[in-house]
């Protein structure tokens, strides 16, 4: 194992958590890997991590990743070791890493056309100080006449006690208060 190739998935995985969601793309059939029966076979498995997610026990550590996360409802505890992890995307910033070396091979074998096209790079958003300022003017509610308004003829006055309302009267809240 190349430690500084692990230091370096470590740093860009946890880089990339604390700014939000991030998939990490993994062999499921290399040793070490734990996760469901299902899911063991795949050469390409994508999982989905993030603090957002409240885990309990989401651990980044020399080893590789734990965390418990959650398949068709049911949770399960995670493993996956440095070695088997060969892909950080982050689902913030739309970057990703690739570790070539730990791909498995057919993923590197399979033609150009069966591969996902390349993302387009993000657009970088310029920063507050470069945008156009944008200035906010006070925009008169009502139009202002020279000639002051005649008072309405009586027919069209709506009663002192306001328009009848035709609908039904509220309905009772579902929620009760339990103490």
């Amino acid at each position: 194992m190349d430690d500084t190739k692990d230091l370096d998935k470590k740093e860009r995985l946890l880089a990339s958590l604390d700014q939000g969601m991030v998939m990490i793309h993994l062999d499921a059939r290399r040793p070490g890997v734990l996760v469901p029966a299902s899911l063991r076979g795949e050469a390409h498995l994508r999982l989905n991590l993030s603090y957002r997610f409240d885990p309990p026990d989401l651990t980044v550590g020399e080893w590789g990743v734990r965390c418990t996360l959650s398949f068709s409802g049911s949770r399960f505890t995670v493993a996956v070791p440095w070695s088997a992890l060969f892909a950080i995307a982050s689902h913030v910033t739309k970057e990703s890493w690739m570790y070539m070396e730990d791909m498995p091979p057919e993923l590197l074998q399979q033609p150009a056309a069966a591969r996902p096209p390349p993302q387009p790079l993000p657009v970088p958003v310029p920063v507050a100080a470069e945008r156009p300022r944008t200035f906010l003017r006070e925009v008169p509610t009502e139009p202002v006449d020279e000639v002051a308004p005649s008072p309405p003829p009586p027919s069209e006055v709506p009663p002192p006690e306001g328009p009848k309302d035709d609908s039904p009267p509220p309905r009772r809240s579902h929620l009760r208060l339990v103490k």
